[in-house]
């Protein structure tokens, strides 16, 4: 594969279900390494579906996709695994082994793997999510939620894949959590070189840590941008029962006073605040 070639590549795909809903409507999406996106949208606009088609789970009705030069419908999932890694938005549908290290090395064991190399791969896996070894031989139904999603994450990091998909990653958590599992997936990103792909309804997650956006609505892709572009889409927005962050909304209203529309977050706000107070 060229590397001037997107990573994934979403080429004019339909996705059907067997009953016949049509769930994906002519999905054209281009993916490149290192990035750190956001997929949104209310409940039943494509989201997940288009991730599990990406991850090769789904195979599209018509259209192709194409992961890292391979063609997902003639792709085994043993092959996709490794490109795509998919982490479910409850961690417990994915955790079903007896204690931890157990959980991590399942995939590299799945993939027939020697056990010297499934070793490697725990230990790498562990060491990246901040798993400390006394954790090993636990149970993770008995770890909190934010430590069950990390062992998640790491069986799937332990496959080695260039893509992550992290299906509401703050959900059920608290502010605390939340911000320490997306500093987490940033830290994936920027310093172990996977691309990351979140699936979220947190509108302020979207506009802290996403670089880019893209909005879904009625099965289809309805914007797909650097986030503050998606964010000031106002009627693509509304198209898709969403709406920017309360901060965002209030730069866009308060524009003619210096303030720009794109602004993501609190503390974007707060510097052009005091950039136009010492301008005086």
């Amino acid at each position: 594969m060229s590397e001037k070639e997107p990573f994934v590549q979403v080429k004019n795909m339909i996705f059907r279900y067997p009953d016949g809903t049509q769930a994906l409507s002519n999905i054209n999406l281009n993916i490149r390494e290192g990035e750190f996106m956001a997929l949104i949208g209310q409940n039943g606009s494509g989201k997940t579906t288009l991730s599990k088609c990406i991850n090769g789970l789904f195979k599209p009705s018509s259209g192709d996709v194409i992961v890292d030069g391979q063609n997902t419908k003639t792709t085994s999932i043993v092959q996709m695994v490794r490109r795509v890694g998919y982490v479910f938005q409850n961690p417990d549908h994915q955790l079903f082994n007896s204690n931890c290290w157990d959980e991590i090395a399942y995939g590299p064991r799945n993939i027939e793997l020697s056990e010297a190399e499934v070793k490697e791969r725990v230990e790498e896996a562990a060491k990246v999510v901040g798993l400390s070894e006394e954790l090993f031989a636990e149970h993770p139904f008995f770890l909190p939620k934010g430590q069950r999603q990390r062992v998640a994450i790491g069986s799937i990091l332990a496959l080695r894949p260039k893509v992550i998909i992290v299906d509401e990653p703050t959900t059920g958590q608290d502010a605390k959590q939340s911000l320490e599992i997306m500093d987490f997936l940033v830290d994936l990103n920027e310093n172990h070189g996977h691309t990351v792909v979140i699936i979220t309804h947190d509108m302020p997650i979207v506009a802290r840590y996403a670089k880019r956006v893209v909005a879904m609505g009625n099965s289809r892709i309805l914007a797909d941008g650097p986030t503050a572009e998606v964010f000031s889409q106002h009627d693509i927005l509304a198209e898709a029962s969403l709406e920017p962050p309360q901060i965002t909304q209030l730069a866009q209203l308060s524009g003619g006073f210096g303030f720009r529309a794109g602004t993501l977050t609190v503390t974007e706000m707060w510097e052009q605040f005091q950039a136009l107070v010492t301008s005086f």
